[in-house]
């Protein structure tokens, strides 16, 4: 299956059912109260961690996912039905980024963790509901909300316990086969590795889960080579293994060589250099001079300062000892366990001028001609009230008066006829309405 760790998806909510205007009629009830039944809720759209999936390949083929529709409400106070909600399943490790302003949502990490990722629109009120003792007959329903439409940006870390790091061709895929059992791709090439291959080793306790990431180059952390796209999947590994090729037995190359990747590791992320390493001197079996070979990696260890372990991948020397020295980790750090990961919000504005802000109506000037209204509650009136019955126009037309919105369109220089959206409804400009001689209502959305 290929990988794919990064690529952006569009969900929406389902839209919320419309609510019924009706009345009962029976044969010996011809003037029935009002009967008509509530729109029912959209569906929402989940992302749901599992441990089933290692890629997000998986939305490749599609991109954008709706969730179902609520169902209309109708008579004899029958609710419409809601609509379905989808579950959309993601690799442990996901971060869920809105795309348009790269602020960070919500992070995957154990098995069953979830995220709201859009909301369902309510449904609409039927008139039943605004049925009181001072008025008995409403002849106005509510049209259902819609849901909300985001564009996400997913990025997959793997969640692995054992990173394997080194350069091009170091043998980290003959490692993790040996080690694990996987069976990736191996050649005497660079870059064999296009992607991280996962292997499992089985411990009595737990699954020890062991990446291979593929080879870093100098200037990785700057995007050369294939490393930029997979340093990411480093980050949550508990335990680096640091595979170097030792068949040249000269030092300076095998010190060259550790230089090089623990730079683009520390220039990536400077905290990869304080996590727990092992440097694992591979191809032994090719090098004749054992007992020289023996001194240039002490040499070399001494100057890491880091632990070290001479093995072959091809001859199986050592193996047992590295699986060892894995599961013994593994048992003394066990895996931190933790519920979804929710990024806080950066912005700093404070609760009260938030609210100020949102509360204050605002006029644009669109570039084509006419005006949009800005504000929260009368773009949510403008899409749930239904505007073709006449009692919704004149709860629209006096919440557009408690507002000042006329004075404020005539002030932006609007005139009869000009153009005004607010929300997703657009009407022609009429001042002077006589907004008394309309319906009185209790109700101003």
């Amino acid at each position: 299956m290929k990988f794919v760790d990064e690529l952006n998806i569009s969900v929406s909510g389902g839209k919320g059912g419309n609510g019924c205007m009706s009345f009962r009629r029976e044969k010996f009830l011809p003037n029935g109260g009002p009967d008509g039944g509530n729109g029912g809720r959209g569906g929402d759209v989940l992302l749901a961690a599992t441990a089933n999936l290692q890629t997000l390949a998986d939305f490749e083929g599609r991109r954008r996912f709706l969730a179902g529709n609520g169902g209309h409400g109708s008579g004899n106070a029958r609710n419409g039905k809601s609509g379905e909600t989808i579950v959309l399943n993601v690799p442990c490790g996901t971060i869920i980024y809105d795309a348009e302003t790269g602020e960070g949502l919500a992070d995957l990490v154990e098995p069953g963790d979830s995220y709201l990722a859009a909301m369902g629109g309510r449904g609409g009120r039927g008139n039943r509901v605004f049925a009181s003792s001072l008025r008995r007959a409403p002849r106005f329903s509510e049209k259902g909300e819609t849901g909300e439409e985001r564009l996400l940006r997913l990025e997959l870390k793997l969640i692995a316990d054992i990173g394997l790091v080194g350069l091009p061709n170091a043998g980290k895929s003959s490692i993790l086969a040996a080690v694990s059992g996987a069976s990736p791709k191996i050649a005497e090439y660079p870059f064999t590795t296009l992607s991280p291959n996962l292997g499992v080793l089985m411990t009595d306790e737990e699954s020890v889960v062991m990446a291979d990431i593929p080879g870093l180059i100098e200037g990785a952390s700057g995007d050369k080579g294939l490393g930029l796209a997979f340093l990411r999947h480093i980050e949550r590994t508990r335990l680096l293994l640091h595979v170097m090729d030792v068949s040249s037995g000269d030092a300076d190359i095998i010190a060259e060589d550790f230089r090089v990747v623990r730079s683009e590791m520390c220039q990536y992320d400077p905290e990869l250099n304080t996590r727990p390493c092992v440097v694992i001197y591979n191809k032994i079996d090719m090098c004749e001079d054992r007992k020289s070979l023996e001194d240039v990696l002490s040499h070399v260890s001494s100057v890491t300062g880091l632990e070290f372990l001479m093995v072959s991948a091809l001859s199986g020397e050592n193996i047992q000892s590295l699986i060892k020295k894995v599961i013994l980790f593994a048992r003394e750090h066990p895996r931190p366990r933790g519920d979804v990961r929710l990024f806080a919000s950066v912005e700093e504005t404070s609760g009260t001028a938030m609210v100020r802000r949102r509360r204050r109506v605002e006029i644009v000037s669109l570039p084509g001609g006419g005006f949009r209204v800005l504000h929260p509650q009368m773009e949510k009136a403008a899409e749930r009230y239904d505007l073709s019955q006449d009692e919704n126009v004149a709860r629209f037309a006096r919440l557009l008066r408690k507002h000042r919105v006329e004075e404020l369109l005539a002030a932006a220089g609007a005139t009869a006829g000009s153009s005004v959206t607010i929300g997703r409804v657009e009407f022609d400009f009429h001042p002077d309405i006589d907004f008394d001689a309309l319906p009185s209502d209790d109700e101003t959305g």
